[in-house]
């Protein structure tokens, strides 16, 4: 990427921010970004939910293929990577019924690979909590659908991503080297627990956290170094809570039990672990995150279409970072990750 083709398209966003729209101005140059946090709604996906979500998202019910490369363009975007949506997942209480769901729509994000050519690469669905079954769909995805990576969530039930059960998974996921991108969920435990503030609002980013520090303070991240994880919304609540967890690491370390489980130290697992700026393009967000794991693990994410791709880009360019700062995010941190990506 020649230095003044992304001045040129930065100067564009910068442009439409100072305007105060939520839409990037006309793009005046070719799409560079790389979105590594992006979902997707197939009709066949839609009709399953409804025996368990009967009401689905607005923004999932108006997503389409022609909308979502739309999005792409107006925002500048090469190539996003897809996953599946959290709400309602994949899981609706029967095994057999998540790992047709979840082979559906893993070969339909495939074929919109092949449809969409390098516009699009995926992180497979597995039917968690179901791990027999979710390790037999990682080696359909990665063997026969050629997956970039998978996509999981932060919680299943009362189970988190570093739960004992979810061994064989992360033990596969290891020796593939798999990219791990994670998605916040509606968590089971903590519904409704402040009157009139959706679920999302707090949730989510508390959610993420819990399942950061259970797949660290239970070794996963230790035991399976090859696993590369992307973590949603600039890691949820962590950056902040950063003191509280080098506490918990503090007294772990006096453990004989627990020592084990973080051999090099805290910081170092969550310094080699990626972060996404999906909801999260603001200065204290991205300040936070920054000062604990660099520039170099930032990557750039929409969470389309829970709303326009424009508006991230939009809040990334309000925050004036220098040229080399921006293009990291933007693209070349996700070229170092996934390398296929164009």
């Amino acid at each position: 990427m020649q230095r003044n083709r992304f001045l040129a398209g930065l100067a564009a966003t910068t442009a439409a921010c100072c305007a105060g729209g939520d839409e990037v101005l006309a793009q005046t140059t070719e799409p560079f970004r790389i979105d590594v946090h992006r979902h997707l709604c197939p009709p066949f996906y839609a009709q399953a939910a409804k025996s368990f979500e009967p009401t689905l998202s607005v923004p999932l019910r108006g997503w389409t293929p022609a909308r979502s490369i739309a999005d792409l363009d107006a925002a500048g975007i090469a190539k996003g990577y897809l996953s599946m949506p959290d709400d309602p997942g994949i899981y609706f209480g029967n095994v057999a019924a998540a790992r047709t769901l979840a082979r559906r729509c893993n070969e339909y994000m495939a074929e919109l690979r092949r449809t969409y050519p390098g516009r699009y690469g995926f992180f497979a669905a597995l039917p968690l909590p179901d791990v027999e079954g979710s390790v037999a769909e990682i080696a359909y995805a990665f063997d026969h659908l050629h997956a970039d990576g998978i996509g999981v969530f932060s919680s299943y039930g009362p189970k988190y991503l570093g739960d004992p059960a979810f061994e064989p998974m992360w033990k596969e996921l290891n020796r593939r080297k798999a990219i791990v991108f994670e998605h916040p969920s509606m968590t089971t435990c903590c519904k409704d627990i402040v009157p009139g503030i959706g679920e999302s609002v707090l949730e989510y980013g508390f959610d993420t956290t819990r399942s950061i520090a259970s797949v660290v303070f239970n070794g996963v991240a230790a035991r399976y170094p090859a696993v590369r994880f992307i973590w949603s919304h600039a890691g949820g609540t962590m950056p902040f809570l950063i003191h509280r967890f080098d506490g918990q690491a503090q007294a772990a370390a006096k453990d004989p039990k627990l020592a084990p489980n973080l051999p090099h130290g805290l910081r170092y697992e969550l310094k080699k672990m990626f972060y996404d700026t999906a909801q999260s393009q603001n200065a204290e967000a991205m300040g936070a995150l920054m000062a604990l794991v660099g520039t170099s693990q930032v990557l750039f994410g929409t969470d389309y279409p829970y709303g326009p791709s424009t508006a991230n880009v939009n809040g990334l360019a309000a925050l004036n970072w220098p040229d080399d700062v921006a293009m990291a995010v933007a693209r070349d941190n996700a070229l170092r990750l996934l390398r296929k990506a164009a």
